[in-house]
C-alpha cells in the first residue's frame, strides 16, 4: 500500500472554481492558516498572478502583503505559486527578464514552491522558467503535464514531455494537471505508469477535477499506480467543478489500506472553515457531479459554460447553445487542438459563438484568436487549418497585431513610474491600471481576522443604519449588545 501526501487547493483553485476567485481575502486566509499548517500538507496551493490581480482589483488588498503574512503563519508548509507560461497578471507575453524579476520577488516574499503549467505543454518553456525560479531563490519547482483528450494528446505525447521535464535538474517534481477532469481511471491505468517511469526518482503528483464525476475515483486508483501526492480542496471549495474533497479522499484512501499522514482534526477544522464561509457569505458549495459524456467533446471548464449561457441569454440566443457546443469542437480542431484551459478556453469559446451567430464562420475573428495564430501564446501543437489560417492572414488587423512590439525592456518599463518604488509595486503598476493600484494603496492594510458568525449581525446593522427613518437601533444577542444612535449631523455613533 502507498503513502500519499496532500496538496491543499482551497485558497487558490477551489476558490477559483467554486467562487470565481472572489470568495477568499487576506483575513479569511490568515484565520485558517494555523490549522492548515497543522494538517501536514505537502504544500498549500496559494496563489497565481491572476489571483494577485483579483486581490488588487476587487478586494483592494496588497497581494504581496497577503503572501508575506500567510508565509509567516504557515512556517512548516510551503506556499505554492502557479505560473502559466511567460505572463504575469496581464495577458501580454512577458519578457524573460520581467518573469525572472517576478519569480525573484515572489520567492523573497515567501513563496517556496513554484508550479509551472505551460498551456501549450511546452517543455522548453517550463524548463526556462524553472531555471529562473531557482536562480531567483525558489526552493522547489513542480512542472505540469496538462492533460487533454484529442487525436494528438496520446500517451507517447505525454511520455516525451515527461522525460524532458524530469531530465531538468531545476525541476524537482512532475505533476499531471487535468483541469477538465477528463482523465478516466481506464486511461490512467496506462498513462500514469508510463509517466512515472519517465520521472525516475522524482515525485509524481496528480491534480484533477470532479467536473464529470471522474476525479475522485481517479484519485483512489492513482494511489495504486505510483502517484505520490494528490491535490484536493476542502469543505465547500471541493467537489462540483473543483478538485476532489480532502476529507472524503483521505477517508477512502485509508479505508483501502493506504497511508495518509495528516492530522484529521486539523483537516476537519480547515474543511469547516470554508463551509462556514460559504454559509455566511451566501456562496455556493461544491456538490457531486454526474457523468456527462458530451463534455469530452467540448471540454469547456464549468465556469466558461455558465458564462456562455449568460451571454447567449442576454442576446436572446439561448436556443443556439447546442450549436455553439458543437462548434467549440470544430474550432478546437481547426486551431490545432489547443488544450481547453485559460487563455485558450476563452479564445475557442468566443470564436465558436461568433461563428454560430455571424453571417458565416470566421467572418469575425477577435484579436486574441489572431494573436494565438501568430504564436504569441506559443507554437500550436499542430498547424492551424490552412483555410482558417488564410482567413486570418487576409485580415488587415493581422498585420497590425504582427507589428505589435514585444514587452519593453525592464529599464524602460521602470522609467515610466516614480523613482524609488519597490519591486512589488512596480510589478503591479507595470501590469495593472494605475487607478486600481492607487485604490489598493489608499485602502491601507488588509484585515487579519474573519469570523463568519458575525456576518449576519453586521449585515443587519448595515441594513438598518442605511435607513433614515430610525433614530436609534439596539441589537442584542446572548451576552452581546450594540446600540447605535443618530447624531444631529446624521452620522451614526455606536456604543456596546
Amino acid at each position: 500500500m502507498a503513502e500519499i501526501e496532500l496538496v491543499d487547493t482551497s485558497l487558490r483553485d477551489g476558490n477559483q472554481c467554486v467562487w470565481a476567485a472572489l470568495g477568499v481575502d487576506t483575513a479569511k486566509s490568515l484565520t485558517i492558516a494555523p490549522a492548515m499548517d497543522r494538517v501536514g500538507y505537502r504544500a498549500i496551493d496559494f496563489t497565481t498572478s491572476t489571483h494577485m490581480g483579483v486581490a488588487v482589483r476587487y478586494k483592494r488588498e496588497d497581494p504581496w502583503e497577503r503572501i508575506r503574512l500567510m508565509a509567516g503563519a504557515t512556517p512548516r508548509t510551503p506556499l505554492q505559486f502557479m505560473s502559466t507560461g511567460f505572463r504575469f497578471i496581464s495577458w501580454e507575453t512577458a519578457s524573460p527578464e520581467f518573469m525572472a524579476l517576478a519569480f525573484r520577488v515572489l520567492a523573497r516574499n515567501g513563496i517556496r514552491r513554484f508550479c509551472l503549467a505551460d498551456p501549450m505543454n511546452d517543455a522548453e518553456s517550463n524548463i526556462a522558467c524553472a531555471r529562473m525560479v531557482k536562480q531567483g531563490g525558489g526552493e522547489y519547482v513542480i512542472a505540469a503535464l496538462v492533460f487533454s483528450v484529442s487525436p494528438i494528446h496520446d500517451n507517447a505525447y505525454y511520455a516525451d514531455r515527461a522525460q524532458r521535464l524530469a531530465a531538468c535538474p531545476d525541476i524537482d517534481a512532475v505533476y499531471i494537471k487535468d483541469p477538465g477532469g477528463l482523465l478516466s481511471p481506464k486511461r490512467a491505468a496506462s498513462l500514469i505508469p508510463l509517466i512515472k517511469a519517465q520521472c525516475g526518482t522524482k515525485p509524481l503528483e496528480l491534480h484533477s477535477h470532479c467536473t464529470i464525476g471522474l476525479g475522485e475515483l481517479l484519485y483512489l486508483d492513482a494511489a495504486d499506480l505510483g502517484v505520490n501526492a494528490l491535490q484536493c480542496a476542502s469543505g465547500a471549495t471541493g467537489d462540483g467543478i473543483s478538485n476532489p474533497p480532502s476529507e472524503r479522499v483521505v477517508a477512502n484512501l485509508r479505508e483501502l489500506g493506504h497511508t495518509v499522514r495528516v492530522d484529521s482534526d486539523a483537516l476537519r477544522e480547515v474543511a469547516n472553515h470554508f463551509t462556514r464561509i460559504a454559509e455566511a457569505e451566501g456562496l455556493p458549495a461544491g456538490r457531486p457531479q454526474g457523468f456527462d459524456a458530451a463534455y469530452l467533446h467540448h471540454q469547456l471548464p464549468g465556469g466558461m459554460i455558465g458564462t456562455m449561457r449568460r451571454h447567449l441569454a442576454e442576446s436572446r440566443l439561448s436556443h443556439l447553445e447546442g450549436a455553439v457546443i458543437e462548434e467549440v469542437g470544430r474550432v478546437r480542431a481547426e486551431l490545432g487542438w489547443p488544450i481547453v484551459m485559460t487563455p485558450f478556453a476563452q479564445i475557442v469559446m468566443t470564436q465558436a459563438v461568433l461563428n454560430v451567430t455571424g453571417r458565416e464562420r470566421y467572418s469575425v475573428i477577435p484579436d486574441e484568436a489572431i494573436r494565438y495564430a501568430l504564436g504569441r501564446f506559443g507554437r500550436p501543437t499542430r498547424p492551424i487549418d490552412p483555410e482558417v489560417m488564410a482567413k486570418i492572414e487576409s485580415l488587415p488587423r493581422t498585420s497590425e497585431l504582427r507589428a505589435e512590439p514585444p514587452m519593453a525592456p525592464l529599464a524602460e518599463l521602470r522609467s515610466r513610474f516614480s523613482r524609488g518604488i519597490s519591486d512589488e509595486e512596480f510589478l503591479l503598476r507595470a501590469t495593472m491600471p494605475a487607478g486600481q493600484v492607487d485604490a489598493m494603496i489608499a485602502a491601507g492594510p488588509a484585515g487579519r481576522h474573519y469570523d463568519p458568525a458575525t456576518k449576519p449581525v453586521m449585515s443587519l446593522v448595515r441594513s438598518l443604519t442605511s435607513r433614515r427613518d430610525l433614530e436609534a437601533i439596539t441589537v442584542e444577542k446572548s451576552d452581546f449588545r450594540l446600540e447605535l444612535r443618530r447624531t444631529p449631523s446624521a452620522a451614526p455613533t455606536s456604543a456596546s
